[in-house]
Protein backbone atom coordinates (compact mmCIF):
# COMPACT_ATOMS: atom_id res chain seq x y z
CA UNK A 1 0.00 0.00 0.00
CA UNK A 2 1.13 3.41 -0.98
CA UNK A 3 1.15 6.16 1.51
CA UNK A 4 -1.15 9.52 1.23
CA UNK A 5 1.74 11.17 0.30
CA UNK A 6 2.79 9.69 -3.15
CA UNK A 7 5.99 10.53 -5.01
CA UNK A 8 5.78 8.20 -7.89
CA UNK A 9 5.93 10.01 -11.31
CA UNK A 10 2.66 10.16 -12.66
CA UNK A 11 2.54 8.54 -16.39
CA UNK A 12 -0.15 8.45 -18.99
CA UNK A 13 0.24 5.72 -22.37
CA UNK A 14 0.31 7.59 -25.24
CA UNK A 15 0.11 5.31 -28.62
CA UNK A 16 -2.21 4.71 -31.65
CA UNK A 17 -5.69 2.31 -31.15
CA UNK A 18 -5.51 -1.39 -30.40
CA UNK A 19 -1.60 -0.96 -29.69
CA UNK A 20 -2.05 -0.81 -25.89
CA UNK A 21 -3.63 -4.47 -26.14
CA UNK A 22 -0.86 -6.04 -28.15
CA UNK A 23 1.79 -4.55 -25.89
CA UNK A 24 0.75 -4.58 -22.41
CA UNK A 25 -0.02 -8.14 -20.99
CA UNK A 26 -1.96 -7.96 -17.07
CA UNK A 27 1.71 -8.23 -15.25
CA UNK A 28 3.23 -5.15 -17.51
CA UNK A 29 -0.45 -3.19 -16.36
CA UNK A 30 0.19 -4.37 -12.39
CA UNK A 31 3.95 -2.97 -13.00
CA UNK A 32 2.97 -0.07 -14.05
CA UNK A 33 0.54 0.74 -11.05
CA UNK A 34 3.42 -0.19 -8.54
CA UNK A 35 6.18 2.35 -10.18
CA UNK A 36 3.79 5.44 -11.01
CA UNK A 37 0.42 6.87 -9.97
CA UNK A 38 -1.24 5.95 -13.11
CA UNK A 39 -4.37 4.10 -14.28
CA UNK A 40 -2.69 1.71 -16.99
CA UNK A 41 -5.69 1.33 -18.66
CA UNK A 42 -6.69 4.84 -19.66
CA UNK A 43 -4.89 4.93 -23.06
CA UNK A 44 -4.64 8.21 -24.79
CA UNK A 45 -4.65 8.37 -28.42
CA UNK A 46 -5.22 11.93 -29.29
CA UNK A 47 -3.44 14.39 -27.32
CA UNK A 48 -4.55 17.87 -29.06
CA UNK A 49 -8.00 17.80 -28.29
CA UNK A 50 -7.98 14.85 -25.48
CA UNK A 51 -11.00 13.87 -23.79
CA UNK A 52 -11.61 15.20 -19.83
CA UNK A 53 -9.89 11.72 -18.38
CA UNK A 54 -6.99 12.24 -21.25
CA UNK A 55 -6.51 16.41 -19.89
CA UNK A 56 -6.52 15.73 -16.94
CA UNK A 57 -3.78 12.62 -16.93
CA UNK A 58 -1.91 14.45 -19.41
CA UNK A 59 -1.66 17.61 -17.00
CA UNK A 60 -0.33 15.73 -14.14
CA UNK A 61 2.34 13.28 -16.32
CA UNK A 62 5.83 13.68 -15.15
CA UNK A 63 6.44 10.99 -18.25
CA UNK A 64 4.69 9.49 -21.38
CA UNK A 65 4.97 6.01 -22.43
CA UNK A 66 4.48 6.06 -26.02
CA UNK A 67 4.43 3.25 -28.61
CA UNK A 68 3.23 3.21 -31.99
CA UNK A 69 0.57 5.52 -33.20
CA UNK A 70 1.59 7.92 -30.80
CA UNK A 71 0.35 11.53 -31.13
CA UNK A 72 2.69 14.16 -32.00
CA UNK A 73 4.33 15.91 -28.79
CA UNK A 74 3.55 19.30 -30.12
CA UNK A 75 3.84 22.75 -28.02
CA UNK A 76 0.70 22.90 -28.32
CA UNK A 77 0.38 19.88 -26.31
CA UNK A 78 3.61 20.22 -24.22
CA UNK A 79 2.01 23.32 -23.23
CA UNK A 80 -0.77 20.90 -21.64
CA UNK A 81 1.88 18.62 -19.92
CA UNK A 82 3.69 21.40 -17.81
CA UNK A 83 5.30 18.43 -15.15
CA UNK A 84 6.18 16.52 -18.52
CA UNK A 85 10.09 15.86 -18.16
CA UNK A 86 10.30 12.71 -20.22
CA UNK A 87 9.19 9.82 -22.98
CA UNK A 88 9.66 6.94 -22.82
CA UNK A 89 9.01 4.97 -26.88
CA UNK A 90 8.33 1.11 -26.19
CA UNK A 91 9.38 0.56 -30.07
CA UNK A 92 11.83 1.83 -32.15
CA UNK A 93 12.19 5.23 -34.08
CA UNK A 94 11.14 8.60 -32.26
CA UNK A 95 10.99 10.86 -35.14
CA UNK A 96 7.32 10.40 -36.19
CA UNK A 97 6.22 11.98 -32.73
CA UNK A 98 9.07 13.49 -30.71
CA UNK A 99 9.32 17.16 -32.46
CA UNK A 100 11.89 20.28 -32.11
CA UNK A 101 9.36 21.27 -29.06
CA UNK A 102 10.17 18.32 -27.05
CA UNK A 103 14.13 19.31 -27.48
CA UNK A 104 13.73 22.73 -26.63
CA UNK A 105 11.96 22.12 -23.06
CA UNK A 106 14.65 19.48 -22.15
CA UNK A 107 12.46 16.46 -21.93
CA UNK A 108 14.19 13.55 -21.82
CA UNK A 109 14.03 10.53 -24.28
CA UNK A 110 14.39 6.71 -25.04
CA UNK A 111 13.90 4.38 -27.06
CA UNK A 112 13.84 0.37 -26.80
CA UNK A 113 14.88 0.48 -30.71
CA UNK A 114 17.91 -2.09 -28.95
CA UNK A 115 14.64 -4.54 -27.85
CA UNK A 116 13.23 -4.00 -31.50
CA UNK A 117 16.50 -4.79 -33.65
CA UNK A 118 16.97 -7.99 -31.54
CA UNK A 119 14.26 -9.84 -34.15
CA UNK A 120 15.11 -7.90 -36.96
CA UNK A 121 18.57 -9.47 -36.87
CA UNK A 122 17.44 -12.49 -36.02
CA UNK A 123 14.80 -12.54 -39.23
CA UNK A 124 17.97 -11.34 -41.61
CA UNK A 125 20.73 -14.10 -40.39
CA UNK A 126 17.73 -16.66 -41.09
CA UNK A 127 17.13 -15.18 -44.61
CA UNK A 128 21.05 -15.02 -45.20
CA UNK A 129 21.68 -18.60 -44.09
CA UNK A 130 18.81 -19.90 -46.08
CA UNK A 131 19.54 -17.70 -49.51
CA UNK A 132 23.28 -19.06 -49.15
CA UNK A 133 22.05 -22.30 -48.97
CA UNK A 134 19.17 -21.84 -52.00
CA UNK A 135 16.63 -23.58 -49.70
CA UNK A 136 13.53 -21.57 -51.17
CA UNK A 137 15.04 -22.93 -54.71
CA UNK A 138 15.38 -26.34 -53.59
CA UNK A 139 11.65 -26.14 -52.05
CA UNK A 140 10.40 -24.88 -55.06
CA UNK A 141 11.81 -27.46 -57.32
CA UNK A 142 10.79 -30.55 -54.52
CA UNK A 143 7.31 -29.61 -54.92
CA UNK A 144 7.99 -29.72 -58.40
CA UNK A 145 9.48 -32.90 -59.32
CA UNK A 146 7.94 -34.80 -56.35
CA UNK A 147 10.83 -37.40 -56.60
CA UNK A 148 14.06 -38.17 -56.14
CA UNK A 149 16.95 -35.95 -57.89
CA UNK A 150 20.36 -35.61 -58.16
CA UNK A 151 20.26 -32.31 -55.52
CA UNK A 152 23.79 -32.42 -55.29
CA UNK A 153 24.68 -31.77 -58.65
CA UNK A 154 21.78 -29.33 -59.15
CA UNK A 155 22.73 -27.17 -56.20
CA UNK A 156 26.80 -27.33 -56.31
CA UNK A 157 26.88 -23.57 -56.26
CA UNK A 158 25.07 -23.75 -52.66
CA UNK A 159 26.55 -22.92 -49.58
CA UNK A 160 27.54 -21.19 -46.91
CA UNK A 161 31.27 -21.79 -46.78
CA UNK A 162 33.23 -18.45 -47.37
CA UNK A 163 30.04 -16.90 -48.83
CA UNK A 164 30.74 -12.92 -48.97
CA UNK A 165 27.97 -11.12 -47.15
CA UNK A 166 27.55 -7.24 -47.65
CA UNK A 167 25.86 -4.97 -44.92
CA UNK A 168 24.91 -2.04 -45.78
CA UNK A 169 24.52 0.65 -42.84
CA UNK A 170 25.88 -0.46 -39.39
CA UNK A 171 22.92 0.84 -37.41
CA UNK A 172 22.07 -1.46 -34.43
CA UNK A 173 20.35 -3.88 -36.36
CA UNK A 174 23.09 -4.24 -38.72
CA UNK A 175 26.04 -4.70 -35.92
CA UNK A 176 23.68 -7.33 -34.17
CA UNK A 177 23.61 -8.95 -37.41
CA UNK A 178 27.58 -8.67 -37.53
CA UNK A 179 27.58 -10.07 -34.23
CA UNK A 180 25.10 -13.00 -35.22
CA UNK A 181 27.36 -13.99 -38.45
CA UNK A 182 30.50 -14.28 -36.40
CA UNK A 183 30.29 -18.06 -35.98
CA UNK A 184 29.87 -18.59 -39.22
CA UNK A 185 32.78 -19.49 -42.27
CA UNK A 186 31.30 -15.82 -44.38
CA UNK A 187 33.64 -12.93 -45.08
CA UNK A 188 31.58 -9.93 -43.91
CA UNK A 189 31.78 -6.72 -45.74
CA UNK A 190 30.32 -3.36 -44.58
CA UNK A 191 29.33 -0.03 -46.15
CA UNK A 192 28.85 2.57 -43.35
CA UNK A 193 30.46 6.33 -44.07
CA UNK A 194 30.32 6.47 -40.42
CA UNK A 195 32.35 3.75 -39.24
CA UNK A 196 36.14 4.10 -39.97
CA UNK A 197 38.96 1.61 -40.52
CA UNK A 198 39.73 1.26 -36.92
CA UNK A 199 35.99 0.44 -36.25
CA UNK A 200 35.66 -2.25 -38.45
CA UNK A 201 38.68 -4.02 -37.59
CA UNK A 202 36.94 -4.26 -33.92
CA UNK A 203 33.91 -5.24 -35.20
CA UNK A 204 35.63 -7.55 -37.40
CA UNK A 205 35.00 -6.79 -41.02
CA UNK A 206 35.92 -4.88 -43.90
CA UNK A 207 34.91 -1.55 -44.49
CA UNK A 208 33.85 -1.10 -48.72
CA UNK A 209 32.00 1.29 -50.61
CA UNK A 210 29.02 0.72 -51.70
CA UNK A 211 29.49 0.00 -55.16
CA UNK A 212 32.35 -2.37 -54.21
CA UNK A 213 30.27 -4.15 -51.85
CA UNK A 214 27.46 -4.21 -54.41
CA UNK A 215 29.94 -6.33 -56.71
CA UNK A 216 31.59 -8.55 -54.45
CA UNK A 217 28.89 -9.61 -52.11
CA UNK A 218 26.52 -12.46 -52.50
CA UNK A 219 24.27 -11.29 -50.41
CA UNK A 220 23.49 -8.16 -49.61
CA UNK A 221 21.00 -6.47 -46.54
CA UNK A 222 20.40 -3.61 -45.99
CA UNK A 223 20.09 -1.96 -42.62
CA UNK A 224 20.51 1.95 -43.72
CA UNK A 225 17.99 4.41 -42.03
CA UNK A 226 15.15 6.15 -44.07
CA UNK A 227 17.23 9.46 -44.86
CA UNK A 228 16.55 12.41 -48.15
CA UNK A 229 20.51 10.76 -48.23
CA UNK A 230 19.98 7.13 -48.56
CA UNK A 231 16.62 7.21 -50.85
CA UNK A 232 17.13 4.60 -53.78
CA UNK A 233 20.38 4.28 -52.37
CA UNK A 234 20.48 0.93 -53.80
CA UNK A 235 19.47 2.26 -57.33
CA UNK A 236 19.68 0.30 -60.68
CA UNK A 237 23.64 0.97 -61.59
CA UNK A 238 24.43 -0.69 -58.45
CA UNK A 239 22.07 -3.53 -59.18
CA UNK A 240 23.82 -4.15 -62.56
CA UNK A 241 26.93 -4.51 -60.17
CA UNK A 242 25.78 -7.96 -58.45
CA UNK A 243 26.80 -10.59 -59.71
CA UNK A 244 24.14 -12.55 -61.61
CA UNK A 245 22.41 -15.36 -58.84
CA UNK A 246 23.00 -12.87 -55.64
CA UNK A 247 20.47 -12.18 -52.98
CA UNK A 248 19.20 -8.56 -52.57
CA UNK A 249 17.77 -8.68 -48.52
CA UNK A 250 15.41 -5.35 -47.23
CA UNK A 251 13.98 -5.22 -43.54
CA UNK A 252 14.84 -1.66 -43.55
CA UNK A 253 12.57 0.43 -45.70
CA UNK A 254 11.42 0.08 -48.86
CA UNK A 255 12.48 3.53 -50.12
CA UNK A 256 15.90 2.64 -49.73
CA UNK A 257 15.86 0.10 -53.07
CA UNK A 258 14.57 1.60 -56.29
CA UNK A 259 12.39 -0.71 -56.69
CA UNK A 260 11.68 0.23 -60.23
CA UNK A 261 14.89 -0.76 -61.45
CA UNK A 262 15.01 -3.79 -59.00
CA UNK A 263 11.73 -5.85 -60.79
CA UNK A 264 13.47 -6.42 -63.84
CA UNK A 265 16.49 -7.97 -62.28
CA UNK A 266 14.03 -10.22 -60.54
CA UNK A 267 11.59 -10.59 -63.30
CA UNK A 268 14.39 -11.62 -65.43
CA UNK A 269 15.54 -14.26 -62.48
CA UNK A 270 18.93 -12.62 -62.82
CA UNK A 271 18.96 -11.49 -58.82
CA UNK A 272 17.03 -12.86 -55.93
CA UNK A 273 15.21 -10.96 -52.66
CA UNK A 274 14.23 -11.71 -49.31
CA UNK A 275 11.88 -8.18 -49.17
CA UNK A 276 10.47 -7.51 -45.22
CA UNK A 277 9.67 -4.32 -46.86
CA UNK A 278 8.87 -2.62 -50.28
CA UNK A 279 7.32 1.04 -51.31
CA UNK A 280 4.89 1.40 -51.25
CA UNK A 281 4.65 -0.94 -48.06
CA UNK A 282 2.05 -3.17 -49.69
CA UNK A 283 3.09 -3.67 -53.35
CA UNK A 284 -0.07 -3.39 -55.91
CA UNK A 285 -2.17 -6.79 -56.15
CA UNK A 286 -0.81 -7.40 -59.21
CA UNK A 287 3.05 -7.21 -58.48
CA UNK A 288 4.81 -9.55 -59.41
CA UNK A 289 6.83 -10.02 -55.72
CA UNK A 290 3.74 -11.64 -55.03
CA UNK A 291 4.27 -14.79 -57.27
CA UNK A 292 8.39 -14.47 -58.49
CA UNK A 293 9.60 -17.75 -57.39
CA UNK A 294 13.41 -15.82 -56.27
CA UNK A 295 11.55 -13.68 -54.54
CA UNK A 296 10.36 -14.01 -50.32
CA UNK A 297 8.06 -11.35 -49.90
CA UNK A 298 6.75 -10.94 -45.94
CA UNK A 299 4.75 -8.17 -44.59
CA UNK A 300 6.93 -6.37 -42.37
CA UNK A 301 7.05 -9.06 -40.04
CA UNK A 302 10.73 -9.15 -38.81
CA UNK A 303 10.71 -6.73 -35.93
CA UNK A 304 8.76 -7.45 -32.60
CA UNK A 305 5.60 -9.27 -33.45
CA UNK A 306 3.66 -11.63 -31.09
CA UNK A 307 5.66 -12.42 -27.43
CA UNK A 308 8.40 -10.21 -28.82
CA UNK A 309 6.49 -6.98 -28.38
CA UNK A 310 6.76 -7.95 -24.72
CA UNK A 311 10.19 -8.08 -24.57
CA UNK A 312 10.00 -3.87 -25.74
CA UNK A 313 7.86 -3.47 -22.98
CA UNK A 314 9.99 -5.04 -20.16
CA UNK A 315 13.00 -3.06 -21.69
CA UNK A 316 10.23 0.14 -21.52
CA UNK A 317 9.12 -0.17 -17.78
CA UNK A 318 12.78 -0.85 -17.05
CA UNK A 319 13.46 3.02 -18.27
CA UNK A 320 9.96 4.34 -16.57
CA UNK A 321 11.83 2.25 -13.30
CA UNK A 322 14.76 4.26 -13.91
CA UNK A 323 13.14 7.34 -14.11
CA UNK A 324 10.91 7.21 -10.95
CA UNK A 325 13.89 6.10 -8.99
CA UNK A 326 15.63 9.51 -9.97
CA UNK A 327 18.53 7.78 -12.45
CA UNK A 328 19.57 8.49 -15.88
CA UNK A 329 18.07 6.21 -18.62
CA UNK A 330 19.97 3.38 -20.24
CA UNK A 331 19.70 4.27 -23.45
CA UNK A 332 18.51 8.12 -24.37
CA UNK A 333 17.71 9.45 -27.75
CA UNK A 334 20.33 12.15 -28.43
CA UNK A 335 18.72 15.14 -30.93
CA UNK A 336 21.98 14.90 -33.02
CA UNK A 337 21.94 11.43 -33.89
CA UNK A 338 18.34 11.31 -35.76
CA UNK A 339 19.83 12.93 -38.66
CA UNK A 340 21.78 9.63 -39.57
CA UNK A 341 19.46 6.92 -37.70
CA UNK A 342 15.86 5.38 -38.26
Amino acid sequence: MHHATDNRPGLLLAMGPGVAEDMLADHHRDRLTALTRTDPHLIAHDLAAPAPPVAAALAAADVLLTCWGAPPLTAEVLDAAPRLRAVVHAAGSVKHHITDACWERGIAVTSVAAANALPVAEYTLAAILFAGKHVLRSAQRYEELRADHSWRRELSSAGNYRRTVGIVGASRIGRRVIELLRPFDLRVLLYDPYVDVAEAVALGVVCTELDELCARSDIITVHAPELPSTRHMIDARRLALMEAGSTLINTSRGSLVDEDALLPELVSGRLHAVLDVTDPEVPPADSPLYELPNVLLTPHVAGSLGNELHRMTDRALDEVERFAAGLPFADPVHPGALNHSA
